[in-house]
């Protein structure tokens, strides 16, 4: 099996404030399978809290790992389980994972979804709105809902200038989002202390939010106990599940967990935390980094599987140097192309 890379610069459209950090862009890594003329395409988001901050890193360890003799030809599941045994950063591993997947559904003359006994999903994504003050907000949620036709947002608070800023901010969403008739979604991404967070969803379920996503720090998941038992709203977990070994651990102190390919490795472990959390009764959530097409594509093939979706990274991007799964209807739809369905354009990092 040949492998090759492809490092791109993937420019945000709008700049994505989180509780942590602002995001404007960065270079993701695209990775190429080839055996038996048949080639299988993957992505990878860096990410420091996922093993590899840089594409440089995640390539490198790639290529260390795939150095070895005998580990590409290896069945899926052994070499994921060989990578991670490895070291392998996850979201390197996610973009190698990918691009297997996409060659075993393209050699089977497949769409990924069908390979894998699924339908297409039903659930509409939500899109995500970063942390901004509120004048910005008044400005962007009425032009995203106008040119997506999205039906969830889903809402970035825990600004480091504190709640009164979030509550500012989430109700200028309302306000901005009020002729729409939307869902509305929170992601404190860890940004609050457990007084805060207990505080913020009692005041947030007042106002109509379906749920809170990670309120407290990774690291800190031992106080979730003390929100689960008094909380207001439903809880998600996202940076303290990472694999499907973290869901038992805290699995009596949350509703749901949210998983994502690069912060799991790929589609192999996602299919497990998805078992995992049914497994204990939990709800599951999808997400994504910042990623282009390729890699939503790969999520919307296991997406029919999951409670909530946020699969929007790509509809953010300017431009997206990828094609594939299609939002239809507010549903971030795959294609029926065997595989993913996803293909990078030519040159890479060219509008499609």
């Amino acid at each position: 099996m040949i492998v090759e890379f492809r490092s791109v610069y993937l420019k945000k459209r709008f700049p994505l404030t989180i509780s942590r950090r602002t995001s404007h862009g960065g270079n993701n890594l695209f990775v190429s399978v080839t055996r038996d003329d048949v080639t299988g395409w993957g992505e990878l988001s860096p990410g420091g809290s996922e093993g590899a901050g840089t594409a440089e890193i995640a390539q490198s360890a790639l290529e260390s790992f795939i150095s070895r003799e005998g580990q590409t030809e290896r069945p899926i599941h052994d070499m994921w389980a060989q990578a991670m045994g490895q070291g392998v950063p996850a979201c390197a591993m996610a973009g190698l994972d990918t691009a297997l997947w996409d060659w075993l559904a393209k050699t089977a003359g497949l769409p990924l979804y069908r390979l894998l006994g699924l339908g297409k999903p039903v659930v509409p994504t939500s899109i995500t709105i970063g942390i901004a003050p509120p004048e910005t907000v008044r400005e962007r949620v009425p032009q995203l809902l106008h040119e997506t036709g999205i039906r969830v947002l889903k809402i970035k608070l825990g600004a480091p200038a504190g709640i009164e800023a979030d509550q500012a901010m989430f109700m200028q969403v309302v306000e901005s989002a009020r002729r729409h008739q939307v869902a509305l979604r929170v992601d404190a991404n860890g940004g609050w202390n457990t007084k805060e967070a207990l505080y913020m969803m009692k005041w947030l379920a007042e106002r109509g939010a379906e749920y809170v996503e990670q309120p407290l720090p990774e690291g800190q998941e031992d106080e979730l106990a003390i929100l689960f038992r008094n909380r207001a709203l439903p809880v998600f977990i996202d940076e303290s599940c990472r694999f499907s070994h973290d869901v038992p651990k805290w699995a009596h102190m949350v509703d749901g967990v949210n998983l994502k390919l690069m912060k799991c490795g790929g589609i192999t472990e996602a299919l497990r935390i998805i078992a995992t959390a049914r497994a204990f009764g939990l709800k599951t959530m999808i997400g994504c980094m910042g990623e282009s097409s390729m890699s939503i594509s790969a999520s919307a093939a296991i997406s029919a599987l999951i409670d909530h979706v946020d699969l929007d990274a790509h509809l953010n991007l300017d431009p997206d140097p990828c094609t594939g799964a299609r939002l239809i209807d507010g549903i971030v739809t795959p294609n029926d192309l065997p595989g993913h369905g996803a293909s990078l354009c030519e040159p890479p990092g060219t509008p499609c």
